[in-house]
């Protein structure tokens, strides 16, 4: 059996105990590499005010959560930040790699404005991939 290559999609809950354990379960599932995907989404009023200022936060969770898996013993082939818009990283991803799933997390809907805006549903449909949905909490 091949081993199933993961694209996981987090942000604010990137370090999440819900999320963490969503990948100790999926690798009990059968043999799986995971990539990390971190979307410079900005929250707050950053939001309105600058687009793509949130980079430097992106990069704090990549690297929180990259040592996190790294110290748990999974599989991560990689991590990378992405477009603040987290469709259209989903989207980049995808089209430059192969991947055979993905594993989107977000914070609970009253929070989440990837939720909001349907991120699980459209990554679907825009990559034709399984999507696992993660509800995690804020790191």
């Amino acid at each position: 059996m091949s081993e199933a290559r993961v694209l996981v999609v987090a942000n604010r809950t990137a370090e999440s105990p819900e999320l963490l354990e969503a990948l100790r379960t999926r690798t009990m599932q059968g043999p799986c590499s995971f990539t990390l995907l971190i979307p410079s989404t900005p929250h707050g009023i950053a939001w309105a005010a600058d687009m793509h200022g949130a980079g430097a936060e992106a990069e704090g969770h990549r690297e929180a959560f990259l040592q996190e898996l790294r110290d748990e013993g999974l599989n991560v082939k990689d991590a990378k930040v992405g477009d603040p818009d987290a469709l259209a990283a989903i989207q980049d991803e995808c089209n430059f790699n192969d991947y055979d799933e993905l594993i989107v997390s977000t914070l609970p809907l009253r929070l989440s404005k990837w939720l909001k805006v349907d991120l699980p549903r459209k990554a679907q449909a825009a990559t034709g991939l399984p999507v696992k949905h993660v509800i995690g909490s804020a790191s």
